[in-house]
């Protein structure tokens, strides 16, 4: 079978470009090297392509929150109007994109928490939105976006890499005309993914596919692939998969010994008390479902990612 290869947004001094401000980059090894070698960038640096140079004047964003200005903080020159009007031609040829990692704190790239000075001289509150990345925010408000600093633990890196897979899969079906029949496999085998990290949202997508009798509407699928990303944005609790993999245990209960359920009740437990982690009991559970073959859980992308999903969460 043939690798899934994502493609990501990212912006280029995180690959390493030299291409800040200063002539500098700041790459970084996670990015770069561990997703770099599973999917393949499409970079951007707005500021360079807008035209601004290696080594250039800084920049700030100024105003409100809100709605902020770009300006040179040397001159005040106001450069607001030319970057949105970049950006709003720039990221209508990002349409195939799974996800997109962003500079921390850039008056471009920034997608969160970016400094905005209100006068000069003054303290900037750290509310704003770099204008590339309100653009791109705007027109793709389901992609997957991130800055660096959301990648430094492993939870995080995890969560990320879970869903900008689940992205690609939802955008192929949307693709793809789907059928009723088609929507209802793909909510199925993402069920209980989506319990790990929404109980409620997975409860209300699941009643929306029990209404259909018919070839979803653009309407109908479009409400079902917000509700499905804003149910991955939430970051799965312990507890939650704690739910999850008992959910999973209760139907094996008939067909595994009684060493083999106190097993891997033993393996869920130790993961609840955050003795091990929870690739032990989910190991656990994919190795019985071989032995004992249950088509609703084999289908689970929870148990069984992708090959390529699951070979970067174990690197992340």
């Amino acid at each position: 079978m043939a690798q899934t290869r994502l493609r990501l947004g990212v912006s280029a001094c995180l690959l390493g470009r030299a291409v800040r401000y200063d002539g500098g980059h700041r790459r970084n090894d996670f990015i770069a090297d561990t997703l770099g070698g599973w999917v393949d960038f499409v970079e951007v640096c707005p500021e360079v392509e807008l035209g601004l140079g290696v080594p250039r004047p800084t920049l700030h964003l100024a105003g409100t929150p809100s709605s902020p200005r770009m300006v040179v903080t040397a001159t005040g020159e106001d450069l607001s109007d030319r970057m949105r009007r970049f950006s709003s031609r720039r990221v209508r040829g990002l349409e195939d994109l799974d996800g997109y990692i962003l500079k921390r704190n850039s008056p471009s790239c920034g997608p969160v928490g970016v400094p905005v000075f209100k006068s000069a001289g003054g303290s900037p509150r750290p509310m704003g939105r770099g204008l590339f990345a309100e653009a791109l925010a705007a027109r793709y408000p389901l992609l997957p976006i991130v800055d660096e600093s959301h990648l430094q633990d492993r939870a995080a890196r995890e969560h990320f890499i879970e869903r900008i897979f689940a992205f690609h899969r939802l955008r192929r079906l949307c693709a793809s005309t789907p059928t009723a029949k088609d929507l209802v496999a793909f909510h199925t085998a993402h069920k209980m993914t989506l319990f790990a990290h929404h109980p409620a949202k997975a409860r209300e997508l699941g009643r929306l596919v029990a209404k259909l009798h018919r070839a979803p509407s653009r309407a109908v699928l479009d409400t079902y692939a917000a509700m499905f990303m804003t149910a991955l944005g939430r970051m799965p609790t312990r507890r939650q998969h704690v739910d999850v993999l008992q959910h999973l245990q209760g139907h094996l209960k008939h067909v595994l010994d009684a060493g083999d359920r106190t097993e891997l009740m033993e393996a869920i437990d130790a993961y609840r008390n955050e003795q091990v982690p929870l690739l032990v009991p989910l190991t656990l559970l994919r190795h019985h479902i071989r032995r004992h073959p249950v088509d609703w859980i084999a289908q689970q992308t929870y148990l069984h990612p992708d090959p390529a999903e699951l070979a970067l969460r174990q690197r992340a």
